[in-house]
């Protein structure tokens, strides 16, 4: 039995007052100086046991009646006894995050969850409602029959789950029912990162379940990275791993092996390659197997291709040349007429690097060497007056000059760089377009050790290959639409268009994004990396953690199981506590009458 106002029960205090009455009754005497009263004495004498006994009794059904008041006022309530339960509505919330999928006494963890979850719907009668809620915030409804059924297809999710959005809608469903006997039935395994944000929910009562053992010990690729995304053909992969000792790793291109090696813990790993791939491959870093499966391969993507062949007319300046030719010793680039560097006004092809022309003069012809390309920007008004430019890479730089770069309609470029507010490099389909000539009168950039840098990867991967980028996303999540691509392969090679958004699969994986048929992009899949810490709360922490009107936590699964049901079906023990009141009132004032008449 609980109490929703158990402030009220300090009244029961005053208990104390017939408790007083009493005693001091037993002192109340009087004195009787004529012969007569010694009658009157030894009746009393004769009858006093009998008089202590009835006022006894008295005093107890006073404060019989006081504290059952008292109770009353505390709005106590309690379970339900029997062998049965009342009609409840219950929702069982089922944490099937990636977590849960981890090997404990041979077998998944959440495999336990569904069985304990089977388990309370065998126990649920006609006049029952059930729903049944996955952490990623899915629910169903239905009969027993039908739940059990929808058990049996839960799978462990390829990420983290979501305990707002799941709880939320267990209690809204529960709410709604308009059912007095209402539970919220959780089974989880408490990991650490994913119950850190939990919602709200102080009108439900929460039965819970979790763990009280340590979690198993785990190893995880945690980071995968292709630096550059675009190789020419050389580049690396850094990656990073999640153990406790030492362990092995193999990383594969296009399906092949290419290194192998032993990382110690949280080392970062690195490994240069110069592959015979070309275009974009989908690649893995992996572990060996241990009790959480899904976090021992980690994917990404590169685009691999020849190193671009650039050549530079001499409207672009003495100090692009120059950097130019560090990248050629370099070997990032080779000479050629695949990719130019001009100034606008000799533009004649894409892909390019457009610099605005050194001569203001030049401008219209710049702009119409634009339109000719199909690029939809033109040079705008001049500028003259040191601004700084902001973007990443451009820490230090600043433009004396520079012109306002306008977007035609229909114009669709990613913005690198801004002065002023306004646009100042912008990267499109097969062009970069800068609003100054990189000239030192113009721009301090070219004399900055970060130009070489940019240069390279304008080259060799804004302007090399197709248009596109690799995009790192969790498994369902949605994303905007990537505007260079129409389609998405998936892992059987089928391809689906793409609408106004993108829903990234549930599987882990490359899926590679497509325009006409080619490969422009890809969308890389993996679970997030927090995932992969399998600290638990205890319990009690879980339970403090937690915002319901009631918590309770089950020791073990049997007694989650049998409290799923009994633990909701309480009702309240206002009534009956005021009938016992009223009793002892009655059965007070029956034996005062009897004695006012006995008197008479």
């Amino acid at each position: 039995m609980t109490f929703l106002a158990p402030f009220y029960l300090f009244l029961s205090a005053a208990i104390a007052v017939p408790l007083l009455i009493h005693l001091l009754r037993r002192r109340i005497g009087a004195r009787v100086e004529f012969p007569a009263a010694r009658y009157l004495a030894r009746a009393e004498r004769e009858h006093s046991r009998t008089l202590r006994i009835r006022n006894l009794l008295l005093m107890l059904l006073r404060v019989l009646a006081l504290l059952a008041i008292v109770v009353a006022a505390a709005r106590p309530v309690a379970r339900w006894v029997g062998s049965g339960h009342a009609p409840t509505a219950i929702a069982i919330v089922i944490d099937n995050s990636m977590s849960t999928s981890a090997v404990v006494n041979g077998r998944p963890l959440l495999d336990q969850f569904k069985n304990m979850a089977r388990d309370v719907v065998n126990s649920a009668t006609s006049a029952d409602r059930l729903w049944l809620v996955t952490i990623d915030g899915n629910v169903r409804g239905g009969t027993p029959s039908v739940l059990r059924d929808e058990i049996s297809r839960i799978e462990a999710l390829a990420g983290r789950g979501d305990p707002v959005s799941a709880l939320g809608r267990a209690a809204n469903m529960v709410r709604g029912s308009g059912m007095e006997a209402r539970q919220v039935a959780l089974v989880t395994d408490g990991q650490r990162t994913e119950w850190q944000r939990v919602p709200s929910i102080a009108d439900a009562q929460l039965l819970v379940f979790t763990p009280n053992t340590p979690p198993p010990q785990n190893h995880a690729v945690s980071l995968t990275e292709a630096q550059p995304v675009r190789w020419t053909p050389l580049g690396m992969v850094v990656a990073r791993f999640l153990s406790r000792d030492s362990t092995t790793y193999r990383m594969t291109l296009g399906g092949r092996t290419f290194a192998r090696g032993t990382a110690a813990p949280n080392e970062e790993v690195v490994v240069r390659a110069a592959p015979l791939d070309r275009g974009w491959v989908a690649d893995t870093v992996e572990l060996e197997p241990d009790e959480l499966a899904g976090d021992n391969v980690r994917n990404f993507a590169v685009w691999i291709g020849p190193p671009p062949a650039v050549s530079a007319t001499p409207g672009a300046g003495t100090f692009v040349q120059n950097a130019i030719d560090v990248l050629h010793a370099s070997e990032q680039v080779t000479a050629g007429h695949d990719i130019a560097v001009v100034s606008a006004d000799e533009a004649t092809a894409l892909p390019a690097l457009i610099i605005a022309p050194s001569d203001p003069v030049r401008i219209g012809a710049a702009n119409r060497a634009l339109e000719r390309l199909g690029v939809l920007w033109r040079f705008g008004t001049r500028r003259v007056g040191e601004a700084p430019v902001h973007g990443t890479g451009f820490d230090g730089v600043t433009a004396t000059v520079r012109y306002d770069l306008v977007a035609q309609a229909g114009a669709a470029a990613e913005t690198l760089a801004v002065v002023d507010n306004g646009p100042w490099v912008v990267a499109g389909n097969r062009f970069v377009l800068t609003g100054s000539p990189l000239t030192p009168d113009a721009t301090n950039f070219p004399v900055r050790a970060s130009f070489v840098p940019w240069l390279g990867s304008m080259l060799t991967e804004r302007l090399v290959g197709e248009p596109g980028q690799a995009i790192a996303a969790d498994p369902g999540a949605q994303i905007a639409r990537p505007r260079w691509a129409d389609a998405i392969e998936g892992l059987d090679g089928q391809r689906t268009p793409l609408g106004e958004s993108l829903d990234v699969p549930a599987r882990p994986g490359t899926y590679f994004l497509t325009r006409g048929e080619h490969r422009v992009g890809a969308v890389v899949v993996n679970p997030p990396a927090d995932e992969s810490i399998l600290d638990r709360y205890a319990p009690k922490e879980l339970r403090d953690h937690l915002h319901a009107a009631r918590t309770i936590i089950a020791p073990d699964p049997a007694t989650w199981v049998a409290e799923a049901f009994r633990a909701a079906a309480r009702r309240s023990l206002i009534e009956p506590a005021l009938l016992v009141a009223l009793l002892a009132l009655v059965v007070e004032a029956v034996a005062l009458g009897a004695r006012s008449r006995r008197m008479a």
